[in-house]
């Protein structure tokens, strides 16, 4: 038999992207927030005072983490007493669509599983 050219080299998960997923599936406040957001819940105080069981730290943990992946955009406001808004970031909206995807997947394999 004549050699056979390979044409597909072994595929491997995206890095940043999986990274990505993972972390911010890991932090279970994740998504709390990006629902607080889309209810035009976008300062932090509020966010907590709104969320049983949501600390301060925790918060900002997650929200930092959330603009370093460049989901969210932390937009600071030059007044007395400080204020800071957040937002979500065009890229932040494509990515919570397939984090959207991800719940409407699992829904279907739980309902397969019953």
């Amino acid at each position: 038999m004549k050699n056979q050219e390979k044409i597909f080299s072994r595929k491997s998960a995206p890095e940043r992207s999986a990274r990505m997923v993972e972390t911010i599936y890991g932090c279970k406040w994740s998504l709390t927030v990006y629902q607080l957001l889309a209810h035009d819940i976008n300062r932090p105080g509020e966010m907590v005072r709104n969320v049983e069981g949501l600390s301060t730290k925790v918060l900002n943990e997650c929200l930092r983490k959330n603009v370093q992946f460049g989901i969210l955009n932390r937009v600071t406001f030059n007044e007395i007493p400080p204020r800071v808004e957040y937002e979500v970031t065009p890229f932040g909206d494509k990515f919570i669509r397939i984090l959207d995807q991800l719940e409407v997947l699992q829904n279907e394999i739980s309902e397969a599983d019953e």
